[in-house]
């Protein structure tokens, strides 16, 4: 049974301002070059739909969810239910992933979180794949040109 005790966390430090990285975070053809190759449809405001579609593992998928809060260069929420996980489409599935921004200087730090893991090993499994996301988004981020 799912627990919204089991939290996924993430967090990173990132050598670009917030706005930079809150740009990241709502443009699709940004989030497919650091997220897993997604293609991410959505307007990104509160209440709106969001949907990934792509590949995974060798498995296609469609996840989808809601766009639960967004408060720009501080804070996005989304729910989250992926028909991989073998589970009936029932809000009792769905995650909350929860993205926090905040300035370090000139730097962002970012904070993910994503409840709702069935067991401690989907809790590590979903931190591994946040973990190797936001490493993504700062290696790409990073290495933009007048990336400030």
């Amino acid at each position: 049974m799912p627990n919204k005790n089991l939290v996924a966390e993430a967090t990173t430090t990132i050598d670009v301002p917030a706005t930079t990285v809150w740009d990241a975070l709502v443009t699709p053809a940004t989030i497919k070059q650091y997220m897993f190759g997604t293609n991410v449809t959505s307007s990104f405001k509160e209440g709106s739909p969001i949907t990934w579609k792509g590949e995974w593992e060798g498995r296609a998928y469609e996840d989808k969810g809601v766009i639960l809060k967004a408060q720009p260069q501080r804070l996005l929420q989304y729910s989250h239910f992926s028909p991989l996980m073998g589970k009936p489409d029932k809000p009792e599935n769905y995650h909350t992933v929860t993205i926090q921004l905040s300035s370090v200087g000139k730097q962002t730090r970012v904070t993910l979180s994503q409840d709702n893991n069935a067991t401690e090993d989907a809790r590590a499994h979903s931190a591994k794949n946040w973990e190797g996301m936001l490493a993504s988004l700062k290696k790409l981020l990073e290495q933009r040109p007048g990336k400030s």
